[in-house]
C-alpha cells in the first residue's frame, strides 16, 4: 500500500479506500475462497443463490479467459465421471436441494497450474489444478477432494462467508479511515499504515477463525458424498496424507490458528476418529494403469519445461523402469510419448506410444487411453489419416469425438463429423470446446453463415455475451448480403438465418440484463 501524504485530498482517499474495499470484500476473497465462513449450517445468509451464481458467472468468466485454462477432453473426461457421480450422491442425500441443483452451474474449470489445490467458487463452479490430478494415486483421491469442495458449495459457505465479511465491513472501514485520518495529521504515513494494517489482522484473524469450522464440516459432509458414491474411504485417507506431505515441504512455520484451513494432521485425526479409518489404509488402494496415465497426462500437461519433458523421455529407457510397478510403467511411458510430442520429436513419440499399447494390452481402459494418445500424436506429426485409423468415427465419447473432428477437418472430409458435433452441443449447449470444432467444420464445409453462429455460441457458452452478440450480429450481415444479391456472400440457409436471429434476439436481451446488474452493482 503506498505511503499516504497530505497533499493528496482526504475525501479521495476515502472513496477509493471504501471502493476498494468494496470489490475485495464482494469479488476478490470468493474467487479464493480462502475465509469461509458461516452462522447456521446451511443458511445462506442474505445472498440469494441468484445473486451467487451472478457473481460466479462473473468469475468463471475470467477463468474460461486466463491463459492457463484447458479443456483437454481426456481429462475433463475423467473428473467429469467422477463429479457426476459426487452431484448424484449428494441429490440423493439431500445435500444438493433442487433449487440450487436448477440455479447454479455445477462446472469444474481446470487450470494449468502445478500446485495442489482445488477451490470453490460462488455458483457451483470449481477450479482444479491439473497439480492436484499430476499426484492423486486413484479416484477415491480426487472425490475425496471434490466431495469437499463440492459441499462448500451445497452448505453455502461462500454466501454466508459474504454475509458475515458484510458485518464486519464497518469495522474494518472505520480502521482504515482512523488510519488515512492519523497520516493527514501527523504527516507520517507510517503511523497511518500501522492503524490500517492493525484493523485488518483484527479482521482476518476472526475470519481465519471461522474458515476453520467451515472446513471441518466440508470435510464431514464431502466424506458423506463420496462414500455414497461408492468411492473409497481409504482416499480420504490417502489423500490427506499426501496433503499433510505437501504441508510440510511449503510450511511457513505459522501456529494452526493462523492458517485459513486447519492442519491437515488434525483433519486425518478427526477423519480417522469419525470413521474409524486407521493409519496406513491408504496403501489399501492399489494403483490402476488408467489411473497412472491420467496422472502422467495432467503432469505433461503443467507445461514444466523442455529440460523436464526430456528428463521424461530418457526415464523410459532406464534401467530402473523394469523395477517398477506395470501401471507405474505405463505412466512412465505415457508421460514420456506425450512429452517426446511436445518437443516435436515424433519418431521418439510414436516409438514410446507403440511400446505403451504394448504394455497395457489386456486392461481395457489403459488401452483405450495408449490409442487415444497414439492418435494425438499422429494428428500432431500432420498424419492425420494414421490418426483416422486410431479412431472409431461411430463412438460418441468426447475425447474420441474431438479427436475425430480434428482429422475431418485435417483431411478436408467434414461432412460426416457435423452432424455428430450437432447431436452433442444439442444435448450439451455450455459445451464451447465442442461449438467451436463445430464451427472448424462448418468453415471446412464452406458453411460461413453456420460457421459463425457456432462460433457466437461458443461464446455463449464461455460466458463472453458481448462476443457472442457480435458473432450473431456478423452471421445476420451475412445474410443480409446473401439476400441482397452480393455476389461474394454465402448462399442462404432460411432455416439457419432464422436460429440466427432468433438466438442474436435472446443474447442481446441476456446482455441488456447483465449490464444493468452490473451498473446496479457499482452504484
Amino acid at each position: 500500500m503506498p505511503r499516504l501524504t497530505p497533499r493528496k485530498p482526504l475525501r479521495r482517499l476515502l472513496r477509493g479506500l471504501c471502493t476498494g474495499l468494496l470489490i475485495a470484500a464482494q469479488v476478490a476473497l470468493p474467487l479464493r475462497a480462502q475465509a469461509q465462513q458461516l452462522p447456521g449450517m446451511g443458511d445462506g445468509g442474505e445472498m440469494t443463490a441468484s445473486a451467487e451464481r451472478a457473481l460466479g458467472d462473473q468469475i468463471a468468466r475470467e477463468l474460461y479467459r486466463d491463459p492457463d485454462y484447458t479443456d483437454d477432453p481426456v481429462l475433463v473426461e475423467y473428473v467429469q465421471d467422477i463429479w457426476q457421480r459426487l452431484l448424484a450422491a449428494a441429490r440423493v442425500r439431500g445435500e444438493l436441494t433442487p433449487e440450487l441443483d436448477e440455479r447454479f452451474a455445477w462446472t469444474i474449470l481446470l487450470g494449468r497450474d502445478r500446485n495442489i489445490n482445488a477451490f470453490a467458487l460462488p455458483g457451483g463452479y470449481l477450479g482444479l489444478n491439473l497439480g492436484l490430478i499430476a499426484v492423486i494415486g486413484s479416484r477415491d483421491e480426487l472425490a475425496t477432494v471434490l466431495g469437499h469442495e463440492l459441499s462448500h458449495v451445497t452448505q453455502r459457505h461462500i454466501a454466508r462467508m459474504m454475509t458475515k465479511q458484510s458485518q464486519q465491513l464497518p469495522l474494518m472501514l472505520a480502521g482504515l479511515i482512523l488510519g488515512v485520518i492519523a497520516a493527514s495529521k501527523s504527516r507520517n504515513g507510517d503511523a497511518g499504515q500501522a492503524v490500517i494494517m492493525g484493523s485488518q489482522a483484527a479482521f482476518m484473524q476472526n475470519q481465519l477463525s471461522f474458515s476453520r469450522d467451515m472446513e471441518r464440516e466440508a470435510d464431514r459432509v464431502g466424506f458423506g458424498v463420496m462414500s455414497q458414491a461408492g468411492y473409497a474411504p481409504q482416499g480420504a485417507a490417502a489423500m490427506f496424507e499426501k496433503l499433510q506431505y505437501a504441508s510440510r515441504l511449503n510450511d511457513n512455520g505459522s501456529y494452526p490458528y493462523l492458517r485459513s484451513h486447519p492442519l491437515n494432521s488434525e483433519r486425518i485425526a478427526d477423519m480417522q476418529s469419525r470413521f474409524q479409518l486407521q493409519p496406513g489404509t491408504a496403501t489399501g488402494v492399489p494403483l490402476l494403469m488408467d489411473q497412472a496415465m491420467i496422472s502422467a497426462r495432467a503432469r505433461v500437461l503443467t507445461r514444466p519445461g523442455v529440460d523436464v519433458l526430456r528428463l521424461w523421455v530418457d526415464s523410459a529407457n532406464s534401467t530402473d523402469m523394469a523395477r517398477t510397478s506395470p501401471a507405474q510403467q505405463a505412466g512412465t511411458l505415457y508421460a514420456a510419448a506425450l512429452s517426446a510430442s511436445e518437443l516435436r520429436d515424433f519418431k521418439a513419440a510414436r516409438g514410446l506410444a507403440q511400446r505403451l499399447v504394448v504394455r497395457t494390452a489386456g486392461d481395457a481402459p489403459a488401452s483405450r487411453l495408449a490409442r487415444l494418445l497414439s492418435a494425438e500424436i499422429e494428428l500432431a506429426a500432420g498424419s492425420a489419416p494414421a490418426a483416422a485409423a486410431l479412431l472409431d468415427p461411430k463412438t460418441r465419447e468426447r475425447p474420441e469425438m474431438m479427436l475425430s473432428a480434428q482429422v475431418a477437418v485435417a483431411t478436408r472430409n467434414p461432412a460426416p463429423m457435423i452432424p455428430v458435433l450437432r447431436d452433442w452441443v444439442a444435448t450439451h449447449p455450455r459445451d464451447a470446446s465442442a461449438w467451436r470444432m463445430l464451427a472448424n467444420l462448418y468453415g471446412a464445409n464452406n458453411n460461413a453463415i453456420s460457421a459463425v453462429r457456432a462460433d457466437a455460441e461458443a461464446n455463449v457458452a464461455a460466458l463472453d455475451l458481448q462476443a457472442a452478440r457480435d458473432r450473431f450480429k456478423a452471421a445476420q450481415d451475412l445474410v443480409r448480403r446473401s439476400m441482397q444479391g452480393d455476389a461474394g456472400a454465402p448462399p442462404v440457409d432460411h432455416y439457419e438465418a432464422s436460429i440466427v436471429d432468433t438466438r442474436a434476439r435472446a443474447v442481446e436481451a441476456q446482455l441488456r440484463e447483465q449490464l444493468a446488474e452490473q451498473k446496479q452493482q457499482s452504484r
